[in-house]
């Protein structure tokens, strides 16, 4: 008898990531590893290699029986599936491994929602256990069973049952190689994802060392083990040991269908006969009665016991989710910042799981504990929600406009502009719009207090400076022309550009009506990536995803930022402002959000100080800020409005 392995999958989604093979490993054992991967592309990557190699050096290259290999190699996986999980490097993972050894049998696990099924004798039935709830991301139970001629057994990573029914299973079952493709279609048809694979135990010749297969007419039904796997009569055998095998030699069985057949005969006899089958009537409406009492009695004390077992697991939990608050509270008071936080998100997860627990048990009270968290993170993390108010809505003057940038001039008045025109604002009064350029888009602003004036950047590396109120396109000494960038600052008599595709950063000198050849500023610091900067001194350079370099004389500076409430709290920033004090403000729009930090003095150890989230449905995606001298002030800019917030002190 021949076993063939086919695996494959259906279209993934955004966030899965979907894996099948089959091996074949030294002992020549049919081996099959699906993986459905729940993270971002690089780490389900890693995950999967990682994965490979733990079934190809503990499964498919080692001695020894293939149940002993196969419990191994699961210990392994479980390993590196919880410190993945714990690290949030995946989010979870739903996996089957399956091994079909010499003597033909099969022995499969499944994590999380995973799960197998095997089609006998016209019918299909699970051979993995079914848990209700949350799936485990880990591997708990083997299945083991001898597989048959004809046999089919398909596992997938996610419950087919959703898709199909046992008996479409089975009728699929009946078109042998086809049956792959049948699932993939069936399951892309109904938007549901999942890497499947597909066993097939032929007919035909029995190979040396094959046991025979038991005789048509003496084959036994499939039967379930108090786990809920399917077991064929070969495996109770092999399960019950030699006290098994005595029993059934006793002919018990035998004796019990004899007997079921001789009553079912006589039945069905009674049902024929006009004097008797009322009886047999009477027999089957009290059959049915019972059965439906047993069933209902069965299903109530089921229900009852797991009701009680899952309220009083959640009263637990309640009360430790309680208790965790309040040594959250008892850390603050202690200092320790870092820890109250840690403690607080525990809880925070406890909370999440009692709101999706199936039972709908504890709903409102788990809200409640979630708004005390969240409060508590905040008030510890010193989070300030504020509501802008309106400084001038640009959209006055152009009901489509756009705005991309502003320059903060002096105190109330700024420079807002879109791709061509600049706006002046006074106070609460925007001005008409003065057009820049005409052939070209602004990419970047800055305005040189030194001189008075504002510079722009344009997208095919111009330069252009309000001199005298007039837009004045600006040349420089150097003969290749103005450096590309993507960000333009100023600062005393100099115009900076940073250029991440070169690394670099360009300085210029302002001469009297020009600019003089750039000098590279840069020594060691790694720009890749960048999209904004402050210059104060020092320069801190914000790169894409969050990280900070900091250059002082063109040297890279140690900096990093301590007691954050998240593990990377910069990842969606696009702008940062050096104020005139020692504090840096980081723009994050994905949050509508400005983050405050220290600028971390020469040690570059900066430290978390507060962040400001602005609420309001008229608030748009944020483009750019800018604070006022004394910090007294923020000024955020969307789309097409201009807004000041009263900072906190």
């Amino acid at each position: 008898m021949d076993v063939t392995v086919q695996t494959g999958m259906t279209k993934s989604v955004k966030g899965v990531s979907l894996v099948a093979l089959s091996f074949v490993s030294s002992q020549k054992e049919q081996v099959c590893l699906l993986l459905e991967i729940e993270a971002d592309t690089s780490e389900a990557k890693t995950t999967e290699k990682e994965c490979i190699t733990i079934v190809e050096h503990a499964l498919l290259e080692t001695d020894g029986g293939a149940a002993e290999r196969l419990d191994g190699t699961l210990k392994e996986l479980n390993g590196l599936l919880k410190g993945l999980i714990l690290s949030k490097a995946i989010e979870g993972v739903h996996a089957i491994v399956a091994i079909v050894d010499r003597d033909l049998t099969l022995h499969v696990s499944h994590a999380g929602s995973a799960e197998a099924y095997i089609v006998r004798a016209g019918g299909a039935s699970q051979i993995t256990e079914y848990t209700r709830g949350k799936p485990v991301p880990a591997f708990v139970h083997i299945a083991s069973g001898r597989l048959e001629a004809r046999d089919t057994v398909v596992f997938s990573t996610q419950r087919l049952l959703r898709a199909v029914t046992p008996a479409q299973l089975a009728q699929h079952a009946q078109r042998g190689d086809q049956l792959l493709d049948e699932l993939t279609n069936t399951l892309e048809a109904e938007r549901e994802h999942a890497a499947l694979g597909v066993l097939h135990a032929s007919g035909g010749q029995m190979k040396i060392g094959e046991a025979p297969l038991r005789p048509a007419g003496r084959a036994l039904a499939s039967r379930h083990d108090r786990r809920g796997r399917n077991w064929g009569a070969s495996t109770i055998v092999a399960r019950m040991g030699e006290r098994g095998r005595a029993f059934l030699s006793l002919g018990i069985f035998r004796q019990i269908w004899e007997k079921t057949s001789d009553w079912a005969a006589t039945f069905f006899a009674d049902l024929k006969n006009p004097k008797r089958k009322r009886r047999a009537h009477l027999l089957i409406v009290a059959g049915a009665l019972v059965v439906f009492i047993l069933l209902w009695v069965i299903v109530n004390l089921s229900t009852s016991t797991e009701r009680g077992k899952t309220k009083a697991e959640l009263t637990q939990l309640m009360e430790q989710i309680d208790q965790e608050i309040r040594t959250a509270e008892n850390r603050q008071l202690s200092g320790d910042i870092d820890g109250a936080n840690l403690v607080l998100d525990r809880a925070q997860e406890e909370a999440q799981q009692v709101m999706n627990n199936e039972s709908g048990l504890y709903r409102r009270e788990s809200l409640d504990l979630l708004d005390r968290i969240r409060t508590k993170k905040e008030d510890i993390n010193h989070i300030v929600r504020l509501s802008p108010r309106l400084v001038v809505n640009a959209s006055a003057k152009s009901a489509d406009i756009t705005l991309l940038g502003m320059v903060g001039l002096a105190d109330g008045e700024f420079a807002l502009y879109d791709k061509q025109n600049l706006y002046r604002v006074l106070l609460n009064a925007i001005d008409d719009p003065q057009k820049i350029t005409t052939q070209e888009a602004i990419a970047d602003a800055a305005g040189f207090a030194r001189y008075q004036t504002i510079v722009f950047q344009t997208a095919t590396n111009g330069i252009i400076e309000t001199i005298g109120g007039q837009p004045t396109t600006m040349k420089t000494e150097d003969p290749a022309g103005w450096i590309s960038g993507k960000d333009v600052k100023t600062y005393l008599r100099f115009l900076y550009i940073l250029s991440p595709e070169n690394n670099q950063i360009y300085k210029y000198e302002r001469l009297s009506n020009r600019y003089g050849a750039p000098t590279e500023y840069n020594v060691d610091g790694k720009l890749e990536g960048a999209i904004d900067m402050a210059i104060d001194g020092p320069i801190f350079v914000l790169k894409r995803g969050g990280e900070v370099v900091k250059l002082f004389r063109g040297e890279a500076q140690p900096f990093t930022i301590r007691h954050a409430p998240e593990k990377n709290i910069l990842a969606t920033a696009t702008k940062v402002i050096k104020a005139a004090g020692s504090n840096l403000y980081f723009l994050d729009p994905t949050g509508a959000r400005i983050v405050v930090v220290t600028e971390g003095g020469a040690t570059g150890e900066s430290s978390y100080k507060t962040q400001y989230v602005l609420e309001g449905d008229q608030v748009g995606t944020l483009q750019d800020f800018f604070v006022d001298a004394d910090e007294g002030h923020l000024y955020v800019m969307d789309e097409k409005r201009l807004y000041v917030v009263d900072l906190v002190k």
